[in-house]
């Protein structure tokens, strides 16, 4: 990746410019860079974006110039699960979101009158700038540091939302989260939000553990040096309540169904690439346990990131634990950082 100076489009009526303070790297950026997932190039990717509003459009109602505001997914808003306030279900959102362009063909960035792909994810933040839908932006509380917030858009609310609506995990219940990276950790803490009497997470580097705990995790296993799922089961006589599988590694997921008890839920939110199959042991599928998808934490946004920005108030959320800033121009720095492990949460700061 590069750094150019690139021509932005004018905010058409319902469309917001907003100057980025901070963008996460989210290891969906990575699978675009790599040609795991599709996109059209050449095109500014970025999806956890969080800054301030600077221009509006004629009939922007719902953000002012000067908000601060957290930006996340697209979604068509007139489908019933959007009306239904589970935008992340909505059947054209993966459209939205890869196409590249508005929905009549047109983009939003160019360079030298050359068109650029933008709004990756309904974004584009890797940028000092960007363009989008003022249905994507949340207004933020004040106190939150808006550099870090953009986190929130992504990786954190699908981890979180993973547990809180889709688990919907109850105190005292038992949880196993495989994959300590952002979304694990916001899963793990989310658990605890809840009320989990075990919360035991799973990882391949030990130097997440410590993080894993002060993030609200029981218990940690180290994935290549012990066998987790009899590991999980000698913690929980008979398997844990729910399991999250946030690592995106294909052989994980059954070993989070296996760690469950015969009534568990295993719900996955890793993103392997586009075409992977995973294999489910039939007995243990059998024996009543229910496997599920989640993408975006079937979350609202602006019901769940001002959610999430209580729990960071309040201390359950320490994003600024996980997170290591990088100027934008050191992309390709953190890029690295984030695929190696070494960088549990690149920011990048404009």
């Amino acid at each position: 990746m590069t750094v150019e100076t690139l021509d932005l489009d004018d905010p058409r009526p319902t469309e917001i410019v907003v100057e980025i303070a901070g963008s996460g790297i989210c290891h969906t950026d990575l699978s675009v860079r790599d040609g795991a997932w599709p996109y059209p190039l050449p095109a500014v990717l970025g999806h956890e974006g969080a800054g301030t509003v600077m221009a509006i459009g004629s009939a922007v109602d719902a953000v002012s110039v000067g908000d601060r505001v957290v930006l996340s997914f697209g979604f068509c808003g007139s489908c019933p699960g959007c009306l239904s306030g589970n935008p992340a279900s909505c059947p054209d959102a993966p459209m939205i979101n890869l196409r590249g362009t508005r929905a009549d063909g047109s983009v939003t960035l160019s360079h030298d009158g050359a068109p650029v792909h933008g709004l990756f994810n309904s974004q584009s933040s890797f940028a000092t700038h960007l363009l989008t839908e003022q249905r994507f932006a949340t207004r933020l509380p004040d106190g939150i540091p808006l550099e870090l917030a953009g986190t929130l858009g992504c990786g954190i609310p699908t981890g979180a939302g993973a547990v809180l609506n889709v688990l919907a995990s109850r105190p005292g219940s038992t949880v196993a989260i495989i994959g300590l990276g952002a979304v694990g950790l916001a899963a793990v803490a989310a658990a605890r939000f809840s009320g989990c009497s075990r919360i035991i997470g799973v990882d391949l580097n030990p130097g997440r553990f410590e993080l894993a705990r002060a993030f609200g995790a029981t218990d940690v296993i180290d994935a290549g040096r012990d066998d987790t799922v009899a590991t999980i089961h000698q913690l929980v006589a008979g398997g844990v309540d729910g399991a999250i599988e946030a690592s995106g590694a294909k052989p994980a997921l059954n070993n989070a169904f296996l760690s469950t008890k015969p009534t568990g839920t295993t719900v996955l939110v890793g993103a392997a690439p586009i075409g992977t199959h995973y294999e489910i042991d039939s007995v243990a599928l059998l024996s009543g346990r229910t496997l599920r998808g989640c993408t975006m934490g079937s979350a609202n946004p602006r019901v769940l990131i001002p959610q999430l920005a209580r729990m960071w108030q309040q201390g359950l959320l320490p994003i600024e634990k996980m997170s290591t800033t990088f100027k934008l121009s050191a992309i390709e720095q953190a890029l690295a950082a984030a695929a190696d492990g070494s960088v549990v949460k690149p920011v990048l700061i404009p």
